[in-house]
């Protein structure tokens, strides 16, 4: 696409002017977003089949995640846009102040391949509720889903308040240098660092929704088979690709035979004896991704790390979901996150051990912890730094829409989903309205009161 029919101040006008202000312009453009998706959802689901062979039920899930959004956004864009009344210091009375939001200007949302179609229509919900205009760029990545993105946005909507733009990552870098309002881009750290480095140039303000190396940790008082389930579930979810799946496990020593045995057993529950042939298993996006993670497991069958699995299909472009046992913290799989179907299994004395190791990387995405108690819970809120953290369960903490979702640190900066998706894409203006016949002359020179009483007055 040539970017310079990219008009960004010809939709930044509609803000600038006041029309996109209106309760009623805003529930217009979610209405937009409800007949995209009851007019085209088989569309949607067959995009995500061709692009990442998604199961349908996992195809589902995203246009699940998206009407979420949407019907939260709907029922709560009233309260949301109110203005907040501020109490006021006794030396300010009489007068009234208060926090009103409103909407930035034109929004570029720069969406992953891995959820190609929820992760950008989700964000573009909450920036067309906060009363913005916007330009999405869906991931080439996942090109039958942003072709048909591309399609619908524009049979929906006119191009002066959403625009699509397709491209590769040459196009995304020209668009994060052009001055945007804000950016909201999803994908992987080093990507987010270059949008952060481009934005700071213009000083445009930036969501960054990445990723990390998610742990998960099993202690006593799990219960092994529902932990074992989730674990697996986890990872084989759009075939380990999802930004807040379990990257790898630390397990109490003394439970990790016991783990293992229901693991397997979960994982032939799920996906049968030969998960490759399983149509609920998800392939890798492409030939880079896959060939990485081949790579990978051909480095740990050399080495005898695989407890169970470690097949795969190039021609499919599948990978099983592979158990792997690893000996030490520093091990090569755990160097970066994996975003594929492979649970490195480390062994750890206690859950003080586990916070230990997990303080030494990057804060992640999420934490989950399985079993323990309820201070034991409280020690790992209190002593790590995360996103999110979840107990006894994985990736389901990012499926309720009122739950603000984002990361920290590496893993990212921003959140989005109901209010907090609104507050990204809104500027809090703080607002003072004081009466002229109340003027009090000690404010103004020449200054002759005593201090002291200045100071009792304003507290």
């Amino acid at each position: 696409m040539n970017l310079k029919n990219l008009h960004i101040e010809k939709l930044r006008e509609q803000v600038i002017n006041g029309l996109t202000r209106p309760e009623k312009w805003r529930r217009l453009q979610l209405n937009r977003i409800s007949d995209l998706i009851n007019q085209h959802e088989h569309e949607i689901l067959d995009a995500l089949g061709e692009d990442l062979r998604k199961p349908p039920t996992e195809a589902t899930f995203e246009v699940i995640a998206v009407r979420q959004e949407l019907k939260l956004a709907q029922t709560q864009l009233q309260q949301w846009m109110k203005p907040r009344p501020i109490r006021i210091p006794l030396s300010l009375k009489p007068g009234e102040a208060w926090i009103e939001n409103e909407p930035l200007g034109c929004v570029l949302i720069i969406g992953p391949w891995n959820y190609p179609f929820s992760l950008i229509i989700q964000p573009l919900i909450s920036a067309l509720a906060a009363g913005n205009t916007a330009i999405i760029k869906p991931s080439e990545i996942a090109p039958k889903t942003a072709l048909l993105i591309q399609k619908i946005i524009n049979r929906h909507f006119p191009k002066d308040i959403v625009d699509v733009v397709i491209g590769d990552g040459g196009i995304a870098s020209e668009l994060v240098k052009k001055s945007f309002d804000h950016i909201f881009f999803t994908g992987g750290t080093s990507i987010g660092r270059k949008v952060m480095e481009a934005a700071a140039k213009s000083l445009t303000p930036v969501t960054l929704e990445l990723g990390g190396k998610s742990p998960a940790i099993v202690i006593e008082g799990a219960d092994l088979a529902s932990t074992a389930r989730r674990l697996i579930w986890g990872k084989g979810i759009n075939a380990g690709q999802t930004c807040i799946a379990p990257n790898h496990v630390l397990v109490q020593q003394e439970l990790k035979a016991p783990l293992l045995k229901e693991l397997k057993k979960a994982r032939l529950s799920l996906y049968g004896e030969h998960p490759i042939n399983s149509p609920h298993l998800a392939k890798i996006i492409n030939s880079y991704h896959f060939e990485r993670l081949a790579k990978l497991l051909e480095q740990t069958h050399k080495k005898g790390q695989i407890l169970k699995g470690g097949a795969f299909n190039n021609y499919a472009q599948k990978i099983e979901p592979t158990i792997i046992d690893i000996k030490k913290e520093d091990d090569p799989l755990l160097e970066e996150e994996l975003f594929g179907p492979l649970l490195p299994i480390l062994s750890t004395s206690n859950l003080n051990s586990a916070i230990s190791l997990i303080r030494k990387q990057p804060k992640p995405l999420a934490i989950y912890l399985f079993g323990g108690s309820k201070t034991d819970q409280q020690n790992l809120i209190r002593q790590t730094s995360s996103g999110s953290i979840c107990f006894n369960d994985v990736v389901m903490q990012a499926g309720i829409p009122e739950l603000p979702f984002g990361g920290v640190g590496e893993s990212g900066m921003g959140r989005y989903h109901g209010v907090a998706g609104f507050k990204t894409f809104s500027n809090e203006k703080s607002i003072l309205r004081r009466p002229f016949w109340f003027d009090i002359k000690l404010r103004y020179p020449p200054y002759n009161f005593d201090p002291t009483f200045l100071k009792k007055l304003l507290g």
